[in-house]
C-alpha cells in the first residue's frame, strides 16, 4: 500500500496546526511548525483566496485522515462503517478511529506516534489479552488488556516513549500501568474525550456529497 515518504512536518504546516506526527519532537522547541507556521511551498506566507466550503471541508477530512495516518481507501472504509452504526455518524467515526490498535497503544504510551505504533504492531511487539495481534486496525474492546511482549519490553523505543509519557498524558478511558508496561481499556473514548481541534460535521458533510 502507497504511503506518504515526505516530511511529516509539511503535514502539518499545510493543515495550520500540530498534528503530533514525530512524537517526542513536536513538544521540543524542534518542531517545524513552532519555527515556521506557514504553509511549506513557494508561496507558503503569501496570502491565499477564501477557501469555498467545499475547500474547507476537504481540508478537516485531509486533516483528520493525516492524523491517523491513513490513506484515503482506509479512511473512506471506516467513514462506511461508521455511517451504518447507530449514533451520530462523526462521532462514531472519531471513536472508531481511536479503537484502532495502533492509536491505542499510542495514547497507552507504548511509542511516540500512530505510525511507529503501526509498525511495532505489525512485528508482533504487543499482546491482546494474552494474544500476539499484528493488526494496527484491529478494533480494540472494552476490558481488552494491551500489553508489551515479555522479548520485547527492553526495546529502546518503548522505554523511551513510556519515559516520556507523562508529558502526553494518557486519557481517562485507559488504565495504565507502566511497571507491568500494561493498559486496560476501562471503557470506549467520548466525545469529550477527545481535545484536538476536529470538526467531524464537515467531514460528514464532504462525504454525503
Amino acid at each position: 500500500m502507497a504511503r506518504y515518504r515526505g516530511s511529516v512536518c509539511r503535514l502539518c504546516r499545510r493543515e495550520n496546526m500540530k498534528l503530533f506526527l514525530k512524537g517526542d519532537r513536536c513538544y521540543s522547541d524542534k518542531c517545524a511548525f513552532e519555527r515556521r507556521s506557514y504553509a511549506p511551498g513557494q508561496h507558503g506566507q503569501s496570502r491565499r483566496r477564501k477557501p469555498s466550503d467545499y475547500g474547507i471541508q476537504l481540508r478537516e477530512k485531509q486533516k483528520v485522515k493525516r492524523m491517523y495516518e491513513l490513506s484515503e481507501k482506509q479512511f473512506r472504509l471506516t467513514f462506511s462503517k461508521a455511517d451504518r452504526q447507530q449514533g451520530i455518524t462523526g462521532t462514531n467515526l472519531l471513536i472508531s478511529l481511536e479503537r484502532r490498535l495502533d492509536n491505542t497503544v499510542y495514547r497507552i504510551g507504548f511509542v511516540n506516534s500512530r505510525s511507529q505504533g503501526r509498525q511495532l504492531v505489525k512485528h508482533n511487539h504487543f499482546l491482546v489479552n494474552g494474544r500476539k495481534v499484528n493488526i494496527p486496525s484491529y478494533l480494540i474492546k472494552i476490558g481488552d488488556v494491551i500489553e508489551v511482549r515479555e522479548k520485547s519490553r527492553k526495546i529502546q523505543a518503548i522505554v523511551d516513549s513510556m519515559d516520556a509519557v507523562v508529558r502526553r498524558g494518557v486519557p481517562q478511558w485507559i488504565e495504565f500501568e507502566k511497571e507491568n508496561m500494561k493498559g486496560l481499556v476501562k471503557s470506549f473514548p467520548v466525545r469529550e474525550d477527545l481535545t484536538m481541534p476536529i470538526q467531524e460535521q464537515l467531514i460528514v458533510e464532504l462525504y454525503s456529497k
